[in-house]
């Protein structure tokens, strides 16, 4: 079973408008509401990929009903805590660029807090987890290392999605996937980086200090996968970018999906790049279809 978790999850309330008047009254073209949080995408990316999944994280509130509702009936699998405090909204402003207005985490109690670590002591060794995005300040700064120390104890693989020295500290715990794009990598060594050579050779520490692979987008200049043994190059589809929400989380979804179905590496890095792709060029995340069409444009590249 792959379990996702999402420690802050959001509604994403993306809200169109022709030009923004500041001070002035300004009306929609057109409002969506979207369960959010990077987890919660990545559960809806493997959700499309046909890959068994459960969603797990706080959820409170009549905020917290809507992304449950959304997600069940999608058929995506949830086993969320239930918090007194309302889950949050992030307000994605588009108005020719995009503004984005997060709101603030809930408080989660000690005793909320431990529910969720209980959840997570039934895991099994071949389960994988994915930790993903921001932790609400009141669970501390060391909660993913609980949740990391969970996993070991009880066999099970996990990736980390996140930065700065939650990422440092996750990877002597051995995490089967780290995945920083070009300019967190360059921020997480205090560097400047301008070249492939330099981001193979940081990319490289990231397997010294523990990850057991390494993924690292470049936006349009494609990704890379790096192993113990190998570096390859992919591409990026072509196509219109459309929407800068979830694209990570989607290449996230997109290898562990086809990773955990087929054990292939490469085609898991080459559906998690047509998957990040095809949720830049939608209004939404990434479907099925489209992820289908653009892996054929994706073509890997040993270097």
């Amino acid at each position: 079973m792959i379990y996702t978790i999402t420690l802050n999850p959001s509604i994403d309330y993306i809200v169109e408008v022709d030009e923004l008047k500041l001070g002035g009254l300004n009306r929609m073209n057109r409002d969506l509401k979207l369960p959010g949080g990077k987890g919660i995408n990545v559960s809806r990316i493997l959700n499309q990929l046909g890959a068994d999944n459960t969603a797990i994280g706080f959820l409170g509130g009549f905020t917290g009903r809507f992304i449950n509702e959304k997600l069940q009936e999608d058929n995506i699998r949830t086993d969320f805590v239930t918090i007194a405090d309302d889950t949050r909204i992030n307000i994605k402003l588009k108005h020719g660029e995009e503004t984005e207005i997060n709101g603030l985490g809930p408080a989660i109690s000690a005793e909320e807090a431990e529910l969720l670590l209980h959840k997570l002591s039934s895991l099994q060794k071949g389960d994988i987890v994915i930790l993903s995005g921001s932790v609400p300040p009141s669970l501390g700064t060391d909660f993913y290392d609980r949740l990391i120390k969970v996993c070991k104890q009880t066999g099970a693989e996990f990736v980390i999605d996140t930065t700065g020295p939650a990422l440092m500290e996750a990877l002597e715990h051995a995490p089967l996937l780290v995945k920083p794009n070009h300019h967190e990598l360059a921020e997480l060594f205090g560097v400047t980086i301008n070249t492939r050579e330099e981001l193979v050779l940081y990319g490289r520490k990231l397997l010294e200090a523990g990850a057991k692979h390494v993924l690292i987008s470049m936006a349009g200049e494609g990704a890379l996968f790096i192993t113990k043994s190998e570096v390859h190059h992919a591409n990026v589809p072509k196509g219109t970018v459309k929407n800068s929400v979830g694209a990570g989380d989607s290449m996230i979804g997109g290898f562990v999906g086809t990773y955990v179905q087929s054990g292939n590496l490469l085609e898991a890095f080459r559906t998690g790049v047509a998957s990040g792709s095809a949720t830049a060029f939608s209004d939404d995340l990434a479907t099925r279809e489209l992820i289908d069409e653009l892996r054929n444009q994706v073509t890997i590249t040993a270097i």
